[in-house]
């Protein structure tokens, strides 16, 4: 996968997905703008709140962007609110699902939370990604896919970090890598690409390696993609924006015994419409 990256059909399909107005033309700048929904009311009892969230006992809706949530982290590094910070990426990642606050809590309720949060940041702007993320992987309640939103959004706001910043790693974006390492090494005529892509992109609990790995492989298809004409921005987190709303869909066809399973068939634009629609409906219940 390092040396293949993106696939010709990718980058075209990631370009109509950047020039969409519907969809992605709105990152052609980078991905402050991306915006969830969510219920301050759900939020009541977590504690400390962001002040500049909205006030949870005057209004039942209300959205949060990227930007926003960037916008606390710095406020934070400047006060070492870190506990005020992981509330405010915990808001963002859930949305509107119900239970977000209560884990949350959880993990806020776990004795020295803030100084882990804390530790993490510091690792991350001297040791880099991996050394944070191993930080973080051991704490009760906080799995990958949301401990990555918290390094994700510290990595935006500290002026500076050791080597690339953090991005976030869900099961989305395994599954789309997992169906690429599978037809990378598919064609390539490995039997055994499918069960290996299975085991090392799994759909959760992935190790440090396997996110310095992502890492790398990110920065890396960013990189094509800017080069490649069709006016990507140099930032990385609008790829995995990208992959995340279904962009590009790597395919599922797969070696099983030496055979080849038939891939999936073409759907029509109306199906892929509703596709669409879909995942503009999970953003608005958070990642």
């Amino acid at each position: 996968m390092q040396a293949q990256l993106l696939p010709e059909d990718a980058v075209a399909s990631l370009g109509r997905w950047l020039a969409d107005p519907e969809r992605g033309r709105r990152y052609r700048h980078g991905s402050g703008a991306h915006t969830v929904a969510f219920s301050p009311p759900h939020w009541t009892a977590i504690a400390p709140w962001p002040e500049a969230f909205a006030d949870r006992a005057a209004v039942p809706s209300a959205s949060v962007s990227r930007a926003d949530v960037v916008a606390v982290v710095r406020a934070a590094e400047r006060s070492q609110r870190w506990a005020e910070a992981f509330v405010a990426t915990q808001v963002w990642g859930y949305g509107l699902r119900g239970y977000g606050a209560y884990r949350t809590g959880q993990v806020l309720a776990q004795p020295g939370a803030e100084e882990a949060f804390a530790q993490a940041v510091s690792l991350l702007a001297d040791e880099g990604a991996s050394a944070a993320y191993e930080r973080l992987q051991v704490w009760d309640g906080l799995g990958p896919a949301f401990l990555t939103k918290f390094l994700y959004f510290a990595g935006q706001a500290l002026p500076e970090v050791k080597g690339p910043r953090p991005l976030i790693l869900d099961s989305v974006l395994a599954g789309v890598l997992r169906r690429h390492a599978t037809k990378t090494g598919d064609a390539a005529g490995y039997a055994w690409a499918a069960p290996i892509a299975r085991r090392i992109w799994r759909g959760s609990n992935w190790t440090s390696h396997r996110y310095r790995l992502y890492l790398r492989w990110m920065y890396a298809a960013s990189e094509q993609l800017t080069a490649a004409s069709i006016e990507w921005p140099a930032t990385p987190d609008v790829l995995e924006l990208a992959l995340f709303s279904g962009a590009w869909d790597p395919g599922s066809a797969t070696r099983v015994g030496g055979h080849r399973d038939l891939p999936t068939p073409r759907r029509s634009e109306a199906e892929r419409a509703q596709d669409r629609r879909r995942r503009e409906r999970m953003r608005g219940k958070g990642r």
